[in-house]
Parts: structure tokens; sequence; C-alpha cells
């Protein structure tokens, strides 16, 4: 299998690059060359942004399928959607939970893939896309849009992966290390007043899967997730476990919640991706290894 990657420069991203070349496919990974790339793999230097830039990076090349890992607007979608025409026969899109931001309730039931049809869902070109403030104040909608366009416009196949909150050691954002600075320093944990449960996944779980997916012949969005749901407080305890120290948790009337507290629920319907074959693991069981890595 020949398999381009648009982005896979860190995080879960490397780890799929790794899994796929592991496997024996031929990857190349197309970047900005922020970062080396591993062995044994091809890199392209290019901004997806560029489009002149990408169509000379991808002049005479072809590939069986393409994991996009950072597209966050219909604009970068568009740009793919040409750029990849008569390119690749497939096209896989990571996208996110948080496509379902504003539709979850408190108590309320796992959220299927068809609560956003993005077959449907409107897109809107003219919004400042290219901005990149207004793109990360809207991440739930420039996702949305993107999956949009490409399942509307693309001339090829497109499977849309939307990943639950994906924790695993070498996490950029910090969030794990926030719990296991304050709790080991004995120092309270902001959350909501009900904090709601959230659907999961392990990052080489998640690396797995997208490998699993870029040889699949699915289409349309499916959910991600590991099995069982995990609230911030179930979160605290687990982090209280391994430091072997109890957490402080108090209810946010002011100041900012800690960075995994949900008012709403974030679990996602993992019906379809059982019915295709694919068995992710269970939150518990990876959960207590992950906190244990990041806490070196």
């Amino acid at each position: 299998m020949d398999v381009c990657v648009i982005g896979g420069s860190r995080y879960f991203g490397r780890l799929l690059v790794e899994e796929l070349r592991d496997a024996g496919a031929t990857v190349t990974v197309i970047n900005r060359g922020s970062a080396p790339v591993p062995r044994g793999v091809i890199h392209l230097r290019a901004d997806r942004d560029d489009e002149a830039a990408l169509n000379a990076a991808l002049a005479g090349r072809s590939f069986d399928v393409v994991v996009d890992q950072v597209c966050y607007s219909p604009l970068q979608a568009a740009i793919a959607a040409r750029a990849f025409t008569g390119r690749t026969r497939r096209y896989v899109l990571t996208s996110t939970v948080e496509v379902y931001a504003e539709l979850g309730r408190p108590g309320g039931a796992a959220l299927p893939e068809q609560a956003v049809d993005p077959s449907a869902w409107p897109v809107d070109l003219g919004l400042a896309w290219d901005d990149p403030q207004f793109r990360a104040e809207r991440y739930g909608e420039g996702k949305r849009q993107a999956e949009a366009l490409l399942t509307q416009e693309a001339p090829f196949d497109v499977a849309v992966v939307r990943t639950a909150h994906v924790l695993g050691a070498g996490d950029f954002t910090g969030r794990l290390d926030h719990y296991i600075e304050r709790i080991e320093q004995g120092l309270p944990v902001v959350v909501h007043p009900a904090p709601q449960p959230a659907s999961f996944v392990h990052a080489p779980e998640i690396a797995r899967f997208l490998a699993w997916a870029a040889a699949a012949d699915f289409t349309g969005p499916v959910n991600a997730a590991s099995r069982g749901t995990l609230g911030v407080r179930e979160l605290c305890a687990a982090v209280g476990r391994v430091v072997g120290l109890e957490p402080r948790l108090v209810a946010g009337t002011g100041e900012p919640v800690s960075p995994l507290s949900f008012d709403r629920s974030y679990a996602m319907d993992t019906g379809r991706v059982d019915r295709l074959g694919f068995r992710f693991g269970a939150v518990a069981d990876w959960l207590p290894l992950v906190l244990k890595e990041v806490r070196g």
C-alpha cells in the first residue's frame, strides 16, 4: 500500500506513520518540515495552505490512500480536494469528538455519527478560515465544515475518523500533566459542579485504527473511542492512586475549570466501529499505564 500522511510530525500522527511503515506500507509524509520524520519514510516539504507549493511537491506522485492529520477548515479541505484529484482513490480525514460539542447534554445518550451528517452540513468558504485565531476559536465548526467539503465535493472516497479525546505519553497539550502536578502538590483541581462523562482513546490505539482505516473500504464518519467513558472525578481518582495522594476537587464558580472537565456529555456511540470489525480496548485497562508513563 502506498500511503500519504499529511502532518504526522508529532504525537499520534507520528505513531501512525511508524505503524504504517512497520506494516510494510510505502509512506510519504507531507508537512512543513518542523520536525524530522521517522526513518524509512519519504518526506515532502510543503505548506498545505499553499496550493501551488502543495501541487509542486505532489507532481508526478499518486497514492492508494491519503490520511489527513491536520485539516482544520473547509478552506484547507478544498485545497486538498483539488490537489489530490487524480492522485488517490481514498482519503481518510482525522476529525474529532469536538464536532459534537454543542449537541451533548448533561445525562444525555452517547452521540452517534448521524448526529452530524457531513453530506448535509453547510459549508461557508467566505469566512475567515485563513486566520489561525479564527480557526482556533471555531475548532469544532472548522472540522464539521472540512468533513462536509470533502464528503460533498471530493471525487475520491472519503472516510472521516472522529477521534475521542486522545491520551498518551507525549501529549503536547499537557492535560494529564495538569492533573498529576496539582494532585502531587496537594493543590485543588477545579471541576464543573456536575461533571459529565466523555469518550477517550489511547494514542497508540488511535494510530492503529487510522492505519487500519487506511486499508479498509468504508466511507463516511465513524466514532473512534475506547470502550467505556471517563469523568473528571474518575480521572482524578486514578491519578490519586498513581501518586498515592487523595485528590482535592472543588466545584468551579468563576475560575477556569481543569482541561478534561465537561459540563455536557462527550460520550460517543461506537456501534459502527464495532460493526466494521475493529475492537478498541477499554479505558480502564490503559489509563493507569498512561498515567505512570506521563508521570515518569
